[in-house]
Order: C-alpha cells, then sequence, then structure tokens
C-alpha cells in the first residue's frame, strides 16, 4: 500500500472524526441547556448544579473541534478536554449502575476524542 494513500486516508479519518464530534457536542452542549429531559438526568446523576457548565464545555469543544480543522492544535485541545469530559461521564454513569448499555454513548465519544487526541498529536508533533 502506497504510504502517502495511507496519510491521506488516516487524514480524511481524522476530519470526518473532527467534523462529527464537533456537532454533536454542539448539539449535546444545547441539549444540557435547554432540554427537561436532560434537567431530569442531572438530577439523576446528581450532578444537577453542573448541567449548564456541562452544556457550555460541551458547546465550546464542538466549536473549538470545528474551527479546529483549520488550526490543528486548536483541535487537540478541545479533543483532549472532551476526552476528559467524557471519561467523568462514563464513570459517572457506571458508578449510579446504569450499566455498559446506557453508558456506552460516553465511551463512544471518549475513544472518538481520545482516536482526535492521538492523531493530532502525532501530526502536529511529526508535521505530517
Amino acid at each position: 500500500m502506497n504510504l502517502n494513500y495511507l496519510i491521506s486516508a488516516i487524514s480524511s479519518v481524522l476530519f470526518i472524526a473532527i467534523a462529527f464530534s464537533g456537532i454533536s457536542f454542539i448539539v449535546f452542549g444545547l441539549s444540557c441547556l435547554f432540554s427537561k429531559f436532560m434537567v431530569s438526568e442531572f438530577q439523576r446523576y446528581g450532578l444537577q448544579k453542573f448541567r449548564i457548565l456541562n452544556g457550555y464545555l460541551q458547546i465550546l469543544g464542538g466549536i473549538g473541534l470545528l474551527i479546529g480543522l483549520s488550526y490543528l492544535p486548536l483541535a487537540l485541545t478541545s479533543s483532549f478536554g472532551l476526552t476528559v469530559l467524557m471519561l467523568c461521564g462514563f464513570l459517572v454513569r457506571l458508578k449510579i449502575k446504569d450499566g455498559f448499555v446506557k453508558s456506552f454513548p460516553a465511551f463512544f465519544y471518549m475513544l472518538l476524542n481520545l482516536f482526535i487526541v492521538i492523531q493530532s498529536f502525532d501530526i502536529i508533533l511529526f508535521n505530517k
């Protein structure tokens, strides 16, 4: 397999991952701020005082990812923050005994953003 083709394919996957995650987190953040369902979910988690902060962090992270499509260090920073946020979300879900199926979205987005962190760091560090 041609190395340039492989690098181009990884870059395409990274672009899609960043765009998908960015849009998702803007939607999730808005949901945290305005959805009655999310109000009840954060009460269920015992974290109602963090709902607004969580929503703003998700929106900022999502916007950072989308801007990061043209400035990769911002995508790296935003995806790192979202990875940590989703790790916390995953652990909270496990702590309240939601089980893996209900916890899976947080786990998926944690892994997706970890992928973005690793790939972005690699590109920035090695100037690919």
